[in-house]
């Protein structure tokens, strides 16, 4: 992939130019105020470096990005405008302007009233429909004004780059292009984690579904981990693990038509010499609520009446053993309902084995990303903390990701 640098190069500088950056500024908000608040702003953070490369170049630097989810129309509780002003913050002593719209007339006159150093952020790209469409005409055509409104452009949202968006794959057919460094930085650890990793290799997995995890699970066990590596498994996933290994598990989360699958894994891992780590005790409520009754109990013995929202105190140490001589650690989904406090103990333990350990440490984005700031850990704590869970995941499963392929 094609550098900053290189694109540099190819331009003759950076100066003057107009350079769209896809960003990935999909940040989590709390809503319960009067205004928007954002709980955690790592990806606004990681998207700085970059920004930064650029305006001190001279680049007039135009930022496009999502948040949320909406159905391809303006829904204020979307808006960026909060991650603007956070932006701005961060951005101190630049112009940092914000536009209303994405593309039109008004979009087009803030990018021409850029000058030399100075950023826009465009109003939500999914506010368009024509950003996630999946005929191709509707998307190119939205592509088409995007790239119209810039001389270059720079990937730089890693969290994106596993979807066919306008902003993603087709702005990259029509204009010179180059991978950011953010993007640069989460394939190359990637490509760590996949290519020659140092063994013992330890893959936690978490989060609520097993059903999210098969393709990762799938590739792993087929080919990236080996004997003597280990699979620990917690989060709301691990459930299915444990009904298919033939216990209780109450009213915890359960995928029933995923006990085959689970069962076909577990041989696997057996047969590989693959450590397969379940929990031997969890911790199990009588409701999903920070006040609710719990109480610890073994994995095999879980009330009827209860369901389980974190792994328990011996499994945790049982986790952070396993993870202690580890030479590569790859996290994603965290082991229980961590923003809880009752239930936010096996998270931590986890969080601090990692950071205790020798390993090459990877935080593979989303809640797991979440939940060690808001557990009071620092990035620079872990090797590596992805901005991107579900490309961090397709990545491993072996899929090919448009936002990278484009770039090549």
């Amino acid at each position: 992939m094609k550098t900053i640098d290189d694109l540099e190069q190819q331009l003759g500088g950076l100066a003057g130019k107009r350079v769209l950056v896809r960003s990935d500024l999909n940040v989590p908000l709390d809503h319960s105020g009067e205004r928007p608040a954002i709980t955690d702003d790592g990806r606004i953070r990681a998207s700085v470096p970059t920004l930064r490369r650029l305006l001190d170049a001279g680049a007039r630097v135009v930022v496009v990005a999502h948040l949320g989810r909406p159905k391809g129309a303006p829904e204020a509780r979307y808006s960026l405008a909060p991650v603007h002003a956070r932006l701005a913050e961060l951005l101190e002593g630049t112009e940092v302007g914000f536009c209303e719209q994405t593309v039109g007339a008004q979009a087009t006159a803030a990018v021409q009233a850029l000058g030399d150093g100075a950023l826009v952020l465009l109003e939500n790209l999914r506010f368009e429909a024509g950003e996630t469409s999946k005929d191709d005409g509707e998307r190119g055509a939205f592509a088409d004004e995007l790239a119209a409104l810039a001389d270059a452009y720079v990937s730089d949202g890693f969290g994106a780059v596993h979807r066919k968006h306008a902003s993603v794959y087709d702005v990259a057919l029509r204009l010179p292009h180059a991978a950011g460094g953010l993007v640069a930085t989460e394939v190359e650890v990637l490509q760590r984690l996949t290519s020659s990793p140092e063994r013992p290799y330890a893959v936690v997995l978490g989060g609520s579904k097993v059903s999210d995890k098969l393709g990762v699970i799938d590739n792993l066990l087929g080919s990236l981990l080996r004997e003597g590596d280990r699979l620990l498994v917690g989060g709301g996933m691990v459930f299915t693990f444990l009904a298919a290994a033939g216990h209780e598990v109450g009213k915890s989360l359960l995928e029933t038509d995923q006990l085959e699958t689970v069962r076909a894994y577990m041989r696997t891992a057996q047969d590989k010499g693959v450590r397969l780590l379940l929990p031997t005790d969890v911790v199990a409520a009588t409701a999903f609520a920070a006040d609710a009754e719990h109480s610890v109990v073994a994995a095999d013995a879980i009330p009827a009446d209860r369901l389980g929202l974190d792994i328990g105190p011996a499994s945790a140490t049982a986790f952070a053993a396993a993870l202690a001589d580890a030479r590569t650690v790859f996290w994603n989904g965290p082991m229980g309902v961590f923003e809880m406090e009752p239930f936010s103990h096996g998270t931590r333990t986890v969080a601090q084995a990692l950071v205790d350990s020798g390993a090459f440490s990877v935080v593979g984005g989303g809640d797991s990303a979440a939940a060690v700031r808001s557990l009071g850990f620092a990035d620079e704590q872990f090797g590596h903390i992805s901005t991107g869970g579900g490309a961090s995941l397709e990545y491993l499963e072996g899929k090919r990701l448009p936002g990278l392929d484009v770039l090549d």
